[in-house]
């Protein structure tokens, strides 16, 4: 099959699979399409949102449509390495047997990842990105494809270990999840409060992702819009021949280059379920936001003028 036709079927395949997860989740249909994207281009999700607002539910839902594995991990400040990797135990025949944690999974939503202690914190990161686990000196591969969302509660800071820069990095989006509008919330009171069971059905499995992911990377791209995402990425650093006086005054450090990388790949994902057989500056654009978000830390002074990392990312494309 050439890459034309697939691009094709994907983009059929990809309305159909939003019309089943639409079964169950009611709008946020902009959170949805991101963490698609974002599997569809090989990355992670942090998902910054306050509790109730069906982040389960939806990531469950989605592995279903998908036909992948998914495990919960709860994030405790108790929650040791070993309970997310698994650890060795002494069988029955006195030889050391490797039981497997839940990262072994194809989907996997680490809840409030902020609430428990760096150690614990990294031992996910590193199977994010390894996509491989290491046991006692033995070597495990993780199931493929891999993808973690990692949710944050924006309100609750006490008692919580936030993630460093350098790890925040390895997230591919960062995505707000808000409220529902009145109508969705009206939808979503009706559709829960009642004895029913909504079924869907499962349209991908995991090879046809795999097959997607290198689907993604194929397209080619303008030599324009390569440059385009990498001036873009390098008008966020202060220090930057590029940066606008937005970020000059207002800006601590900016994003670093798997920034650029993350642009272009989630770009050509963009492009690819639209339609298109090449991505342009409009799609760079389309996906910025929630790729420079985390990745840009502002200072003092836009904390004093309230001025948010949004406002600036917004401004400066």
């Amino acid at each position: 099959m050439s890459d034309t036709i697939a691009v094709n079927n994907l983009v059929e395949r990809h309305r159909a699979l939003k019309n089943e997860i639409s079964k169950v989740i009611v709008g946020q249909q902009h959170v949805i399409d991101e963490i698609l994207l974002a599997i569809y281009s090989g990355g992670h999700v942090l998902l910054i949102g306050v509790p109730g607002l069906a982040k389960t539910l939806m990531v469950n839902t989605i592995a279903k449509t998908l036909g992948l594995d998914f495990k919960r991990i709860q994030f405790t400040p108790d929650l040791m390495p070993s309970d997310i990797i698994g650890s060795e135990i002494l069988d029955q025949n006195r030889e050391f047997k490797f039981i497997k944690g839940p990262v072994f999974a194809n989907i996997i939503l680490a809840d409030e990842i902020n609430r428990t202690p760096p150690k614990t914190q990294s031992a996910l990161l590193e199977a994010m990105q390894e996509k491989a686990v290491t046991v006692a000196g033995e070597h495990y591969n993780l199931n493929l494809p891999y993808f973690v969302l990692a949710t944050q509660n924006p309100i609750e800071q006490e008692g919580t270990y936030p993630l460093p820069e350098a790890q925040l990095d390895r997230f591919m989006f960062a995505i707000e999840l808000k409220y529902p509008s009145y109508e969705e919330e009206v939808a979503v009171v009706k559709s829960t409060t009642v004895d029913s069971n909504v079924e869907v059905n499962t349209l991908f499995n995991a090879d046809d992702i795999i097959e997607i992911q290198h689907l993604v990377r194929r397209v080619p791209v303008a030599d324009n819009v390569v440059e385009y995402a990498v001036k873009l990425v390098g008008k966020t650093r202060p220090d930057s021949v590029f940066a606008p006086e937005i970020v000059k005054n207002y800006v601590d450090w900016g994003a670093g280059p798997r920034a650029s990388q993350n642009l272009i790949l989630a770009a050509k994902a963009h492009a690819v379920i639209n339609g298109k057989y090449s991505p342009d500056i409009e799609n760079v654009q389309a996906v910025a936001l929630p790729i420079l978000r985390h990745r840009v830390i502002k200072n003092y002074k836009a904390e004093a003028e309230g001025l948010s990392v949004d406002e600036i990312v917004t401004a400066i494309f």
